[in-house]
Formats: C-alpha cells, structure tokens, sequence
C-alpha cells in the first residue's frame, strides 16, 4: 500500500471519528423522546381500546394537590432491609412518598397537555416543577451518607427532566420560570453525575443517570451532560453478555428477571432522546457484536422459561407482580422493530396499559404500541 493511500485512508477514518463524536450534540433543545405534534395527532384519532384506555385512566395536574418541596437534608431509608435484595423496608416507602406525588402530578400534567393541548395543564405542571427549583430541592445529600437519596435524585430528576422536554413546547408557558426551572435541573444533573463520575457503581442506576444527564442536558442544550449520557448507554450494552443478559442485573438474586427489566427502563427512553437528536444507538453495537435488542430477546426468553436464570442464580424467580411498569420500555422500543422481532412474553404484557412516572407516567398514552390488525 502506498504511503498516499494509507494518508488519505487514515484521514478519512479520522474525519469519521471527528464527524461522530462532534454529532454528539444537541441539535434541537425542543426535541423530546417524542415527536410530540405526531402523538397528539395519533392519540386524538387512535380507535386502540387500550391507548383509549389509558386516556380515560390519566390524572390531572389542575385537581391534584401542590405536593410541597420537602427541606432540609435528603436522608432516605434503603429500600432493602438487608443488602440488594430480599424483604423491603416500609420506612423507606414513608420516606419518597413526597417525591412519587411530585413526578405524579408534574407527568399528569404533561400526559394530559400532550392529549389535549390545554395548556392550563402544562402551566400546571411547570409551577409544579418551579415551586421545586425555588426550593433548590434535590441538591442537598451525600451518597456516602445516603446512598437511597442519590438513587432517589437520579429517578426524580429523570421524571422532571423527561417531562419539561414535552412540556417546553407549549408556548403559553412563561419563559423565564422554564429558563429558571431548566437551569435547577441541569444543576442537579451535574451534581448526580458528579457523584458517577467518583463512584465505581455501573449497574441500572448508573443507566438511570444516563437518562437523567441525556434528558436535562437536551432541554439545557449541555452537550457535555449529552455525551456523557450516550456513554452511559454505551457502556451498559458493552456489558451485555453472550446470552443477552446484564450480569450486573442478574446478581440481584430472586430479582434478576425484574432488575433485567428495571434496567432496560432508563435505557430505552435514553435511545429515543439520542435519536431525536440523530444519534444511533438502536443500532449501537457492542465490541462484542451485542445491541440493546439482544438485552430485550433476554428478558422476553427469561419470562418464557425462567430457568435460564440459574445460569447466574439458584433463587426462584419473583415475576408474579411485574408492576405496570415492568413493560414501560417496550412502548418505545416496539417503535423500532417488528412485531414479530419482539418476544411473545413481552407483547403479551403489552396487552394491559402500562405507567412508569420515571419516564413520563402514561408510558402508553407518550408512545404506546398499537398491534395492526394481523398481530
């Protein structure tokens, strides 16, 4: 080979390399994990029994109470009473009441205003959130001192930070409480991710800081919380091993099969974010050749035969009560396959809507997968 090819072939892969870590930016700070004047369109025309459904079930942000910011320091009880898994702790149940009803009325909000358009729902949901900034919640706590208020940080702000991307697109909102709203949410991004940054953890709630650091960082348009958040995803499919599993997942014992699906919840939504903004990672595969679909065909395989877990663990399975939010991810990710490439078990909990306010509430009124006639 000549020394000028080799040149101009080097160049040229270099340039590639420069080109696709320079398109990891945020092109479109109104761009959700949506195509928002697309889905309300669908959702006033949709005759699917379950999207109609999960319409009729939505809350409202107007009739539900102002849930006040709690103060002063974030301790919150671990969710285990003893290690990562087994029996749960009540107290820690008592503790994140106030943050569930915080992303319960805020995705109330913004579920209601991407159906109707009624703006008194999305100006709802954005005093809900700005009540929160002027309080500067969720900046005061130490993982080292509480690691459940780190994890708590990480799922709230994924929630707010998912929702405020739908609902910047409402024009009657006042542009100085969203510009004052969204600089509170990159500033808790930085701070949880900071945290990341210093910590060896790479397990789901690592995932869930992804979602968090892609989602705040499109609608703050801060490239560096962006990238680092398509590193996140990247990394977690790097992880995927030969069967499709995530070992990290399935070392949570009679947990495994939940917290497979548990991970796959920050994951899905974090792809759509990338790929509104002409990032591929659907396709995004690992060094050693695995994608995010192999992670799904696992979890689809383990519901149908639950013994391909004790390839990692002896415990018997908990998969009786999934949770409507075990399926939440595959409302998205169904947007980008074939039905016939999801598994059997997964469609099969597609069946009954599904709800998961980590990534937007309604996950089926946000994107909600409709079968064609011949499924």
């Amino acid at each position: 080979m000549s020394k000028s090819i080799f040149t101009s072939g080097l160049t040229a892969t270099l340039l590639l390399s420069t080109a696709f870590v320079q398109a990891q930016k945020v092109s479109d700070p109104k761009a959700s994990y949506i195509d928002i004047k697309q889905r309300h369109a669908q959702l006033a025309q949709t005759a699917d029994p379950r999207t109609k459904s999960a319409i009729t079930s939505l809350n409202s942000c107007v009739t539900l109470p102002v849930v006040q910011p709690p103060t002063g320091r974030m301790i919150i009880p671990k969710h285990y009473l003893k290690g990562s898994h087994g029996p749960t702790n009540p107290e820690e149940a008592k503790a994140t009441r106030v943050y569930n009803n915080f992303e319960r009325r805020v995705t109330a909000g913004m579920n209601q205003w991407l159906v109707s358009f009624n703006k008194d729902e999305a100006q709802c949901a954005q005093q809900q959130i700005d009540l929160w900034a002027s309080a500067k919640t969720l900046l005061d706590y130490d993982p080292k001192e509480s690691s459940q208020a780190w994890y708590q940080v990480e799922w709230t702000l994924s929630s707010i930070a998912v929702s405020e991307s739908v609902l910047v697109n409402e024009a009657s909102l006042d542009p100085i409480q969203v510009k004052r709203d969204i600089a509170w949410l990159n500033k808790v991004a930085h701070r949880t991710v900071d945290f990341d940054k210093a910590d060896k953890q790479t397990n789901n709630h690592h995932y869930w800081r992804g979602l968090a650091a892609v989602s705040t960082g499109v609608i703050s348009s801060d490239d560096d919380l962006f990238k680092w958040g398509i590193g996140v995803f990247k990394q977690g499919i790097n992880e995927v091993d030969s069967r499709g599993a995530l070992p990290q997942e399935m070392a949570r014992h009679e947990r495994a099969i939940h917290y497979q699906s548990f991970a796959l919840q920050p994951l899905i939504p974090l792809a759509e974010f990338a790929e509104r903004q002409q990032v591929p990672l659907y396709t995004f595969k690992s060094r050693t050749g695995r994608s995010v679909k192999d992670a799904v065909n696992f979890l689809g395989e383990a519901l149908a035969n639950p013994d391909i877990i004790k390839n990692y663990s002896q415990d018997t399975q908990m998969i009786d009560d999934k949770g409507t939010d075990f399926f939440s991810f595959a409302e998205f990710y169904s947007r980008h396959v074939s039905p016939t490439d999801i598994p059997a078990t997964i469609l099969q909990g597609l069946k009954s809507p599904t709800f998961a306010t980590r990534i937007g509430g309604s996950t089926t009124v946000i994107d909600g997968y409709v079968p064609s006639a011949s499924n």
